[in-house]
């Protein structure tokens, strides 16, 4: 009987772009769950004592030379975005209504192709409206919402799980208590849910 793959994944992390792009011809293929766990990246690593590759310089341009390469071997369309870092904080609050709402997956693209394939400035909240218009949402409504202490107390608490769990970083696939880091690490995470 096959089991789910939680995801774990932030908008900001051009890998989880990768991943979830891998994500969803995975989805087209197979008959097992995804299931979509947004967490705060940057509040992860904190708590993990992680220091993000952004934020390394050598590793930062190896990130930069790294996605583009990974994406051209997978025949994804990607942009390094030149406004990164962007601050996916309400982004991703965001993705905790779209679950509500029960439009995560067209929230979860749209946001992610934003970033990574349009290049957007997602740090500009007229630029966020209007991605968020395009899925008919009222933006303004939608942002008070995802300011709601619950949705803050929510995602929080999701980040803190995933701590708990062993996770560090995005993206990273859970499949039981198994661990699967990095967005090359999708096919094992496939083999496991399959056993």
């Amino acid at each position: 009987m096959s089991k789910s793959i939680e995801f774990y994944f932030d908008f900001g992390s051009p890998y989880s772009y990768i991943a979830h792009k891998q994500i969803q011809k995975v989805e087209k293929k197979n008959t097992f769950k995804i299931k979509y766990m947004p967490i705060c990246l940057g509040g992860l690593h904190n708590s993990a004592g992680v220091t993000a590759p952004a934020f390394i310089p050598i590793k930062a341009k190896f990130m930069i030379r790294d996605t583009k390469l990974v994406s051209e071997k997978k025949n994804i369309t990607f942009k390094f975005n030149s406004y990164f870092p962007i601050k996916t904080l309400n982004l991703m609050r965001g993705t905790l209504i779209s679950q509500e709402d029960k439009f995560e997956k067209l929230y979860i693209k749209k946001i992610f192709d934003a970033i990574w394939k349009d290049g957007l400035n997602m740090n500009d909240q007229i630029i966020i409206d209007k991605v968020i218009k395009n899925m008919d949402i009222n933006s303004k409504t939608f942002f008070l919402r995802a300011a709601d202490i619950k949705i803050k107390n929510k995602l929080k608490k999701l980040t803190d799980d995933a701590l708990q769990k062993g996770i560090f970083g995005a993206p990273t696939f859970l499949v039981g208590n198994k661990i699967f880091w990095g967005q090359d690490r999708l096919s094992y995470a496939v083999n496991e849910a399959e056993k």
